[in-house]
């Protein structure tokens, strides 16, 4: 099967999303940008649709599906409300899928099961105040004490912080060894020492809960040790590899939103006795903005395919998330020319998409670090 044609299920499941996010998301999507309030309760209507867990076995609360359909849910999600689809994507991609790829069977019992069914929700800490690209520089400390892990330091941008219940959190447990010293922990909300910090007032994705934490002296039980000792730089990089696809998935949906209200808009606006879009230059941004979108979204199916083959997809995902993105800024702006004023105002959605798709090229890897990613592949490559 190529990865442009889908399977009855994958078409089924892309409807049915497309039409909750219609019905469900779109309408609360500019009051909760305004308000930043969490759309628990949308959250929790996806997880009894299922779609927390799409990517798992049946056997841990899961549907069993693709990454490709994954994407394809997580891009009509953000048609609907980006904010919404950073909570489900940092959700999925960064806690329920490490636990699964790096967890014992004793660890997703019990953390991933009610992951996927959405019984619990999750988030990831890697960032710190001095260390955001740059992994090697973090300052949070596990150590060894008895029969726990001791935990002292602090993370930024955290996604879901204020709703999550579990935290897949990353600790140095060997000093002056760079990344080589990092280890990954699962860590409930409950534990003593972990303290989550006032809400971040952001530019867009405004309902999507981040947050600073603190932790001091929390004891984390041996057995929620993720992986393998000193192994959390490479366990991070492959979890932020996937959730560069639903990134990606994401900047695609955002900017499909506004392509689609823009040529909705340029049918209807009049201007020296025509509808606008009967003007060469605004042809031309449309025909740009469809060509661009349709290549960012084959590019993300590509990576999401060769992950579903277990072939290696690291450069692909990379490129896919890179191009998605700058995709979004470029139509998300052009979309909110071809509003004029009218897009400048929070009376239409344009200028939110704008500034939603802005986070898709700082989140699981900036657009400069992926052009490093990028370019060391290939280099290597032609070596």
């Amino acid at each position: 099967m190529s990865y442009t044609e889908f399977t009855e299920e994958q078409l089924m499941l892309k409807e049915m999303v497309r039409n909750f996010a219609k019905n469900e998301l779109e309408p609360v999507a500019a009051e909760i940008d305004e308000t930043c309030e969490y759309p628990l309760e949308n959250v929790k209507k996806m997880a009894e649709l299922g779609l927390l867990g799409i990517p798992f076995p049946e056997k841990y609360g899961g549907a069993a599906m693709e990454t490709i359909s994954l994407a394809l849910a997580i891009e009509e999600i953000a048609k609907g409300c980006a904010s919404t689809c950073l909570s489900v994507a940092a959700h999925i991609s960064l806690c329920a899928t490490p636990i699964y790829l790096f967890g014992t069977e004793e660890q997703k019992q019990k953390y991933l099961k009610p992951l996927a069914t959405g019984k619990s929700l999750g988030s990831f800490c890697l960032s710190e105040p001095g260390s955001g690209s740059d992994s090697g520089a973090a300052k949070t400390i596990a150590e060894l004490d008895g029969d726990h892990y001791v935990l002292n330091g602090s993370k930024l941008w955290v996604t879901n912080a204020g709703v999550a219940d579990y935290f897949i959190v990353f600790a140095k447990t060997k000093l002056d060894v760079g990344v080589k010293g990092l280890s990954t922990f699962i860590v409930e909300k409950r534990f003593d020492g972990f303290h989550i910090g006032k809400k971040e007032n952001k530019l867009g994705v405004r309902a999507s809960d981040t947050r600073p934490i603190s932790i001091e002296n929390c004891r984390v039980p041996k057995e929620n040790l993720l992986g393998e000792l000193n192994n959390g730089f490479p366990q991070a990089m492959k979890t932020l590899d996937g959730g560069r696809i639903g990134i990606g998935s994401m900047a695609v949906g955002i900017a499909q939103a506004a392509m689609e209200k823009a040529v909705a808009y340029s049918k209807e606006r009049q201007a020296f006795g025509k509808t606008i879009s009967d003007f060469q230059g605004i042809k031309w941004m449309l025909a740009d903005m469809a060509t661009e979108i349709h290549a960012a979204r084959l590019m993300i199916h590509h990576a999401a395919h060769l992950r579903d083959m277990g072939k290696p997809y690291t450069n692909e995902a990379a490129m896919g998330k890179l191009f998605a993105s700058e995709t979004a800024m470029r139509a998300t702006k052009n979309a909110i020319q071809i509003f004029g004023g009218n897009g400048y105002t929070r009376d239409y959605p344009v200028e939110r998409y704008w500034r939603d798709a802005k986070l898709t090229t700082i989140g699981e890897g900036t657009s400069e670090v992926l052009r490093l990613v990028i370019s060391r592949e290939l280099l290597k490559a032609t070596l």
